[in-house]
């Protein structure tokens, strides 16, 4: 099937951890091998895994051909900066800052079904299918599971929590349903928007559209305590943090396994 070079749609998101103190540039575990490096810049080019994109619109179908979801990059960018420093006045107006919260979270959500996508890539391709058929049937299968998923997130209160007390991990595909993650289950999403923020959202009750975006200071990780290891589990591509300590204390359940020691040969003759 054709790839698309297109950007991974994290990239927006990875900005916030970019580190700037003598070194511009992401420190990350490559979890193909297990190994901590450093990605010079701000172009996030370790998040370079091939996306399959669909559209989640409700007016679209299986046959909507994109690259990657249109969103307004500028909102985005200001929100996401504005979050980092806990400065909801930087954020934009109301409406700009509704626009950017969905937007992250339509990103988040297009992250969270690649793995869905690519099984069923695998499977429809042992079918005697053209690709264009493979690819509507990938895409019918992702949008019965995810369009009324986006529905109903587009109607949840969205609040961005800032100033956390603990640096939040971020991987290939960050969104987390404590509906479903959490034992016992926590009525929640969540998506960290940078190291010391992240956005939540809970339900509403509103039948047509969503509320403001509310901004709270976090002194504490309150029900968000187990975020790190969340996103720890379901790593499978790359880890990014703030510091190579973060990334040590999980490198062990990343790193390739040992080769066997080969086992001794005969002894030679006479010894």
């Amino acid at each position: 099937m054709t790839d698309h070079d297109t950007q991974h749609p994290l990239r927006p998101i990875l900005k916030n951890w970019v580190w700037e103190h003598g070194q511009v540039g992401t420190r990350y575990l490559d979890c193909t091998d297990g190994q901590i490096k450093f990605d010079a810049g701000k172009k996030a080019r370790f998040a370079s895994e091939k996306i399959f994109y669909v559209s989640l619109d409700e007016e679209s179908d299986a046959k909507t051909l994109a690259d990657s979801p249109a969103i307004h990059e500028g909102f985005v960018a200001r929100f996401l900066h504005a979050a980092q420093l806990g400065k909801p006045e930087e954020a934009g107006s109301v409406a700009e800052v509704q626009r950017a919260t969905q937007d992250c979270v339509l990103l988040a959500l297009v992250c969270a079904y690649q793995q869905e996508a690519q099984r069923a890539l695998q499977r429809y391709a042992l079918e005697p299918m053209f690709d264009d058929e493979i690819r509507a049937a990938v895409s019918s299968d992702i949008r019965r599971a995810n369009v009324p998923l986006r529905s109903q997130l587009a109607l949840y209160d969205f609040t961005v929590f800032h100033g956390l007390p603990t640096p939040l991990l971020i991987n290939e595909s960050p969104f987390i349903d404590w509906r479903l993650r959490a034992k016992p289950a926590q009525p929640f999403v969540s998506l960290p928007l940078g190291p010391y923020c992240v956005l939540v959202g809970t339900p509403s009750g509103k039948k047509s559209r969503a509320g403001p975006v509310l901004w709270k200071s976090a002194a504490a990780m309150g029900p968000l305590k187990d975020h790190n290891r969340h996103i720890v589990e379901c790593t499978q591509s790359w880890l990014v943090a703030t510091s190579d300590e973060q990334l040590a204390a999980v490198q062990e359940r990343f790193a390739p396994p040992v080769p066997p020691t080969a086992a001794p040969g005969p002894l030679p003759a006479g010894t």
